[in-house]
């Protein structure tokens, strides 16, 4: 069923990206009724608009606080066109139809974000935005509504293309939106006097994707990625390149980036992170401030990691970004092909000449010389992301059932340092441990990892059982020819048995490093006791489904 737009309702707080559909109603004939700034807006496009206090009788009343709330605007625009009663009782009360409603919000989470005077956030609170919006999206049927400015761009094509005509289909997809719009702003609403730190993202600025998980899915992405990064080089990201990302980025931000700048003379492109960018959150003893078993903060070192399907499949720390490059790909250069690659490091000319001898879909780094840039873009797919700031991410959401579910992150990698083992970890052992333990943090559950010299050597992930991610972790070091002597050991849950302690010590590990807490904690204890291993317990899980 088309409707043919005849009139409508502007009154937005944001202006820009409207001239274009303001001067398309203008050409058309189309009625425009608005309020206050929108309506000094339009008239300086030199297009009539009446003013919302003709229709009403009405001025803006109570400093701005009640404009558009009186039954000659909402009558307009939930009358039934096709009932009767509706139809005389708008003939007898003077009730203009209203076909299109464009609306946006006040500004509330920007201004929470930007002050902490409440009587401004309270201003804030929009009332008649969305009572508009709601009233357009539930009469769908007969009006079509547009409730945020992304949609700008296909409201002006539907005006082009269809002749102000729109479609049912049309009019209930742009409801569905506008209801998301209003759910997103209540819900920030609520958050705010709940003193709620979780922000909805569908206030966010909406790109649809080409598509989801696998071709037959539909996605949207609801975040800013320019606050992020600039895209130096590629292809669109898809969803599952977005997944990767951020894997990849949670997993880099562990480590302070490396204090080497580049080269004196040399032009480079370069973010915004500084030392402070990393989580960096290894606790101490006390469990207060976040410093390193290691007796300090975790030192600035080039570190390189490939992600790949969200888990990691090679990492190395080195004094270069070029070795730590050349470590993390020997962990396993299978699995690089077709990765994503991110490292903490300025890409020199040398590193990125390896780099672009293998096919890789992203890689991402703080800083480029002008030189790696050259090189990397000689593919025009290939994706390369600056990366200029740190997320702000403090919770974490997955639909579930009928409903969502919502945690904190996981941005703490010990509770406790406890030795328990047979004897004392030696000072290598304990950086190697440290360093396993984070990137077993970022490993899908149940999940093992195997480190030697800050060199991921072998992991097991996503197993049903912890031995069989044992096994696919011990099996991968000697597809590659690592020798597992001296080397240690990361699960990211306790040991209920002693058979992966049993089965590394075996292949020639000689430390171990897991949260504890099982009932049989003792018996990989024991183990390590009787067999002069070390063994260190952090009393912090970090499962990852």
């Amino acid at each position: 069923m088309t409707r043919k737009i005849r009139s409508a309702l502007i009154s937005v707080y944001y202006k820009d990206g409207l001239e274009n559909i303001i001067k398309l109603l203008g050409e058309s004939g189309i009625t425009i009724y608005s309020t206050g700034g929108t309506q000094q807006f339009i008239e300086k496009l030199g297009i009539k608009a009446i003013p919302v206090e003709e229709l009403t009788g009405y001025p803006s009343i109570l400093s701005g606080r009640v404009k558009t709330l009186h039954p000659s605007v909402f009558g307009g625009i939930l009358g039934k066109r096709d009932d009767t009663t509706h139809v005389q009782e708008m003939n007898q009360y003077s009730i203009p139809e209203i076909d299109l409603v464009i609306v946006d919000l006040y500004p509330f989470e920007e201004t929470v974000a930007s002050t902490t005077d409440e009587k401004l956030i309270i201003e804030k609170i929009d009332i008649g935005g969305p009572s508009m919006i709601r009233s357009a999206a539930k009469n769908f049927n007969d009006v079509l509504v547009i409730a945020n400015k992304n949609d700008y761009e296909a409201l002006e094509n539907l005006l082009r293309e269809q002749k102000s005509e729109t479609t049912l289909e049309q009019r209930r997809a742009f409801a569905i939106k506008a209801f998301d719009v209003c759910t997103a702003y209540d819900t920030a609403i609520s958050n705010y006097f709940h003193q709620l730190s979780f922000i909805t993202p569908f206030n966010k600025p909406e790109k649809t994707l080409r598509y989801g998980e696998n071709p037959h899915q539909g996605a949207r992405f609801f975040g800013n990625l320019d606050q992020l990064f600039d895209q130096l080089n590629g292809k669109e990201l898809s969803y599952n390149n977005l997944v990767d990302v951020d894997a990849a980025v949670q997993l880099i931000l562990e480590w302070k980036p490396p204090q080497t700048p580049p080269k004196e003379g040399l032009p480079y492109t370069q973010g915004q992170l500084t030392e402070d960018s990393s989580f960096n959150k290894t606790p101490n003893l006390s469990g207060s401030s976040q410093v390193s078993p290691l007796g300090g903060d975790l030192e600035g070192a080039s570190v390189f990691a490939i992600i790949k399907h969200t888990n990691v499949c090679g990492i190395a720390q080195r004094p270069t970004v070029r070795e730590s490059w050349e470590a993390a790909l020997a962990g396993d250069p299978e699995s690089a092909f077709g990765g994503v690659l991110i490292c903490n490091g300025t890409i020199d000319k040398l590193t990125a000449v390896e780099i672009n001898e293998i096919f890789f879909e992203v890689l991402i780094a703080p800083a480029f010389d002008e030189n790696s840039l050259t090189i990397l873009r000689s593919k025009k797919n290939r994706i390369l992301l600056l990366l200029k700031a740190q997320t702000e991410i403090k919770e974490q959401y997955k639909s579930a059932l009928n409903g969502v579910l919502i945690q904190g992150i996981d941005n703490r990698n010990y509770a406790e340092w406890k030795e328990v083992g047979g004897r004392e970890t030696t000072p290598a052992e304990k950086e190697d441990l440290a360093f396993a333990n984070i990137v077993c943090k970022h490993l899908k559950s149940n999940a093992i990892a195997l480190v030697k010299n800050k060199q991921l050597i072998g992991k097991g992930c996503g197993q049903t059982s912890r031995i069989d991610s044992m096994r696919q972790a011990l099996e991968k070091a000697k597809q590659f020819n690592f020798d597992l002597r001296g080397a240690v050991m990361a699960s990211d849950a306790f040991f209920p048995f002693n058979d992966c302690v049993k089965m590394g010590h075996e292949a020639g590990i000689t430390g171990f490093i897991q949260p504890g807490g099982s009932i049989r904690d003792n018996d990989s204890i024991e183990y390590c006791k009787e067999n002069n291993l070390a063994m260190v317990i952090t009393g912090m899980r970090h499962f990852r489904h």
